[in-house]
Formats: structure tokens, C-alpha cells, sequence
């Protein structure tokens, strides 16, 4: 056991270290705030293969899926363990809890490896059919810098770039526990960022692991794919659904379509989920995002829906106890609480009168820089942040 006294470390909304019992007390609460089964139980729950399940709506998905439903299966992330200099990250952590929340109920492993990588593929698929046979879900929910082509070896790196011209709007930052409203520009992608930011955050890499598992022949009949998405508001557009992460996100929906003719004959689906906004280590660093987020914070309050309550939605529509809610695009949308038009009108009203000295009133930056501390383990109530810490935690072993 190794008792460390560790400290935030951060700067801005990057932190050095993770707090392994404030991360264990994060997935507690997601634990708690998801609903327990209501109807009899079952020998053997479905199967579901969890792409990026140790932070997000990918945690939120992985959690949903063991406490409601009991599903067996298997969570991939790409996890740092301790170094002498550093904890282990948060996604170590909260996959550690997760997996001892799990371990009573259900049949349930993780594994720590890049899930672009072949290998990864390999491995996971080897357990999947030594285990169980054939799986009924796959979840996606990758967010990621930069992924190397298993084919070419080439190593691509994301960027966000808006595209066409310049990008220039309101930011929130923090000088020390102060927030401010500043501003950024950032010049347009070229034509070779766009197509390394589609390569990296498109759905080449989920069409792989859906032609992975079908030519080991491990698709149920009926299986249904995901992969999380997200479009928000006009405000961030010009960064986000018109930028380089947008030309991605095309490409995501894209595949889907693509994915749903190849899974036709089986029975099979696939579709794209436009989720709502949320504090995630992703979206924070999208310029622009987390004075929208505060604001829309401030405008919903309590009724801004958390990402456990969107993945309790998201497996009901899977599971088909509530039909899927699809748009034109055939998107399961999850984010009508957010782009509710009264809603947008109201954060748009203070999006235009955000300045530094009107913060204070407008938007919530309390909760947000809570909630960005949280991905870390930090700023959890109930959490002794002085007491020294037992940072080294084993990964959970994968049978």
C-alpha cells in the first residue's frame, strides 16, 4: 500500500494528479443516482462491448449497463497508471471502483489499451467469444488526440480549427479562482488538419471494430451499435459542428448510415447519439464551450440533465422498452432538454452580455470549475483532501 499527500497540481483545467478516493466517491455517486433493476432477475444478462468506458457518457453508459441491467461484457479504456511523479489518472481510478461495483452482480472486465490499435482489437475479441459467445451492444464513445492507422502506420493528430475562416468569439478562463471572460481567434484548418482530425475522431476506427466482430462471427442477431456524438448550439457551431470536429462528426454519421446497411441481414443496428452538453476532459478543450456550458448551467439549473440521466435514457431506447427517438439524420437524440428553443433564446441573451464584470450574474462558473475538478477526483464533498492517499490501485484483472 503506498500513502501519498498529493495536491491538485493544475493549471487552468489541466490537472497533474488524480485524487483516487475523490474518483472512487464520483463513481459512488453515478452508482447511486442510476436506477437498480425493477423487474426479476435474469440468469445471464445481455452482452455489450463499451469502447471508452472509464470517463463521460461512456462511464455513464458502462454504469447504466451493470446497475440497471445487469449486463455482462467488457470496458475498454486507455488509461496512465502511477509513476513516482504522478497518481495514476482519473480513468484508472473510477474504472478500479467501477469494476468493485460491479464484481458482486455481474460478469463484467476491463481492459487498459489503446483501442485503435489491432492488438486491442485482438484481445478483446479473443475474451468476448472465449466468454460469451456473441454481443448484442457495442457502445463507442472515443475522444481522443491523435490515432495511428493499423494499415499505414501513419500517425494523425486531431486539431480544433474552425473551417473556411477565422474563428474569433468569447472564452471563459480563470486567473487563479477568478473566472473571466476573454477571447481567442484561431486561424482555419487546411485541407491535410481537417482530414487528420476526420481520421482520428471519424468512424473509421468504429467501422473496424464492427468488421472485427462480424468476421469472428460475434454478432447476436438484433445487435445494436452506438457511437456518442454531439452537435449544441449555434453559438459553438462555428468551432465545433462547422470546424474540424464537425467534418468528423459527419463522417460518424456517415458511417452510421454505412453500418446500418452492412447490419441489415443480421438484424443488426446502428446509429449515431447526439447527447447533450457536459463537462467532460474533451470538451474542455473546445474554445468557447465552457462559457456555453456555464451559461446554459445557469439558465437550467437543476434541469440540466447529467450524463447518468441521458445514458438511463440511451439503454432504454437499446433495449426497446421506449422506442428509439430518432431525427431526420436517424440520430437517437438525447439533447432536447438543451436545445429547447426557449432555452437557446435565454443563453443567447447571455452569451451577448457576457463580459467579465456581468459573469458573476449569467453563468455558473462555480459549478463548472467543480465539475471540471471532479474529472480529477477533486472538489467531491466528503472527500479528506488533506489525509494522505492510497494512490497505488491495481487495474482490475481481466479473466
Amino acid at each position: 500500500m503506498t500513502l501519498r499527500q498529493i495536491k491538485p497540481g493544475n493549471r487552468g483545467f489541466l490537472y497533474v494528479n488524480s485524487h483516487p478516493e475523490g474518483c472512487a466517491a464520483v463513481v459512488d455517486e453515478l452508482w447511486q443516482r442510476t436506477p437498480a433493476p425493477t423487474g426479476p432477475a435474469v440468469a445471464a444478462g445481455p452482452v455489450a462491448l463499451i469502447i471508452g468506458s472509464s470517463a463521460g457518457y461512456g462511464l455513464a453508459a458502462t454504469v447504466a449497463a451493470l446497475r440497471t441491467y445487469g449486463m455482462r461484457g467488457l470496458g475498454i479504456a486507455f488509461e496512465a497508471p502511477e509513476t513516482e511523479r504522478r497518481t495514476a489518472s482519473g480513468g484508472w481510478y473510477r474504472t478500479a471502483r467501477t469494476a468493485e461495483l460491479a464484481g458482486p452482480a455481474g460478469d463484467f472486465a476491463f481492459l487498459n489499451a489503446d483501442a485503435f490499435s489491432v492488438a486491442a482489437k485482438e484481445q478483446a475479441l479473443d475474451h468476448l467469444a472465449a466468454r460469451y459467445g456473441k454481443v448484442d451492444y457495442l457502445v463507442y464513445s472515443v475522444a481522443a488526440p491523435r490515432r495511428t492507422d493499423p494499415v499505414t502506420g501513419e500517425v494523425h493528430h486531431s486539431v480544433i480549427k474552425p473551417l473556411g475562416s477565422a474563428y474569433r468569439a468569447k472564452t471563459l478562463q480563470f486567473d487563479g479562482d477568478t473566472p473571466l471572460v476573454g477571447s481567442l481567434e484561431l486561424e482555419p484548418a487546411d485541407d491535410g488538419e481537417r482530414e487528420a482530425t476526420v481520421q482520428v475522431m471519424g468512424g473509421a476506427d468504429w467501422k473496424l471494430w464492427i468488421d472485427a466482430l462480424a468476421d469472428r462471427g460475434l454478432v447476436r442477431h438484433g445487435f445494436h451499435t452506438v457511437a456518442l456524438s454531439y452537435v449544441g448550439s449555434d453559438l459553438t457551431a462555428p468551432i465545433y459542428r462547422a470546424g474540424t470536429i464537425g467534418a468528423a462528426k459527419q463522417h460518424l454519421e456517415d458511417t452510421a448510415r454505412r453500418l446500418q446497411r452492412d447490419l441489415a441481414p443480421l438484424g443488426g443496428q446502428a446509429h449515431t447519439v447526439v447527447a447533450g452538453a457536459a463537462v467532460t476532459q474533451a470538451s474542455t478543450a473546445i474554445p468557447s464551450i465552457a462559457l456555453y456550458t456555464s451559461l446554459l448551467r445557469a439558465v437550467l439549473g437543476d434541469d440540466f440533465q447529467s450524463t447518468d440521466r441521458q445514458a438511463a435514457a440511451l439503454w432504454q431506447q437499446l433495449t426497446g422498452a421506449v422506442p428509439l427517438q430518432l431525427d431526420q439524420e436517424q440520430r437517437i437524440r438525447l439533447d432536447g432538454w438543451e436545445m429547447d428553443e426557449k432555452v437557446q433564446g435565454a443563453v443567447h441573451e447571455r452569451w451577448a452580455a457576457a463580459t467579465t464584470d456581468t459573469l458573476a450574474e449569467l453563468a455558473d462558473t462555480d459549478w463548472f470549475r467543480a465539475q471540471v475538478g471532479r474529472l480529477y477526483g477533486w472538489d467531491v464533498p466528503g472527500t479528506d483532501y488533506d489525509a494522505p492517499a492510497r494512490t497505488t490501485v491495481a487495474w482490475p484483472a481481466t479473466s
